[in-house]
């Protein structure tokens, strides 16, 4: 198997979503030819207006020029069709929702239409990366590439090394990311990861600690930003990520690691009324504003 970030000149990004059109832009700004797939085509349309978007704020604060706005737009397409997707690709990167049997069925998919030296990446946050990877064909070339939102600022990339995962497709993620100007960390495959490990212990208790009228959401969050240098709090995190979201990783590494992650009563109630952060307009904060 040859698995090289430079000889990537195609990639294709599975789910339009909040993370999928960033990990499209991100990829197309470092000049690879980027399709965007998304089973509706609604979301594959709001995908590209939310990178054009990107871009042209990125031109009026001075840190994208003309030329790269036009490249990178240039360099993307969308389609609800998986297989023109996929087609001639060297990369692909899955970014559709988290959950297991979604994901293992569409990497057997990719396993079955394309050949070993095609790198299959995975964005998931918390879920196992070995039994995605044992899903697909040639599940050496399965790696996770686990990006942060917004995802053309975020400079980190996990990479994640599933048992399967040879040093060829682990070296190509590592590489790739440096491509796109990522940072990334080596880290293997366990609940969590590094990140959502860390994030959701302290996005747990921070939740725990409004439950408990410790502090309001603001000033607990202050505490983080402006006491431990926190680029954000953990609570207006917890809003962009989405409440469901974070819910459902708590709940993951809870069964997975011990009652340490049991998400509080108070998330639970949020997400059943339908306040599930930014996305809905409310959550510890109110977005609507």
């Amino acid at each position: 198997m040859t698995l090289q970030a430079d000889s990537i000149r195609t990639a294709a990004v599975l789910g339009a979503g909040t993370m999928g059109h960033g990990i499209a832009q991100v990829l197309a700004q470092s000049g690879i030819a980027t399709r965007l797939f998304d089973v509706q085509s609604d979301a594959v349309e709001l995908g590209i207006q939310k990178i054009t978007r990107n871009l042209d704020k990125g031109v009026e604060r001075g840190k994208v020029d003309v030329a790269m706005r036009e490249a990178t737009i240039a360099n993307l397409s969308g389609t609800t069709d998986l297989d023109e997707a996929i087609a001639g690709v060297q990369c692909v990167v899955e970014a559709v929702p988290e959950r297991m049997e979604l994901k293992t069925d569409l990497f057997g998919k990719l396993g079955a239409a394309l050949g070993p030296d095609v790198m299959l990446a995975s964005n998931t946050s918390s879920l196992s990366l070995t039994e995605i990877a044992r899903a697909a064909a040639h599940p050496e070339r399965v790696v996770g590439m686990h990006f942060f939102n917004p995802v053309h600022i975020m400079k980190l990339v996990e990479v994640v090394r599933a048992e399967t995962t040879s040093e060829d497709a682990a070296r190509c993620a590592i590489d790739l990311s440096v491509r796109m100007g990522k940072q990334p960390i080596d880290v293997r495959d366990a609940p969590g990861f590094a990140s959502s490990r860390l994030g959701i212990a302290i996005g747990m208790e921070a939740i725990r600690m409004v439950e408990e009228n410790v502090a309001s959401a603001e000033d607990i969050d202050k505490a983080m930003t402006l006491g431990y240098g926190f680029p954000m709090g953990p609570l207006k995190l917890t809003d962009l990520v989405g409440l469901d979201v974070r819910l459902s990783i708590a709940e993951y590494l809870a069964s997975t690691l011990g009652e340490r992650f049991q998400p509080p009563q108070l998330l639970r109630d949020k997400v059943a009324a339908g306040e599930l952060g930014k996305k809905s307009g409310r959550g510890f904060y109110d977005w609507n504003d």
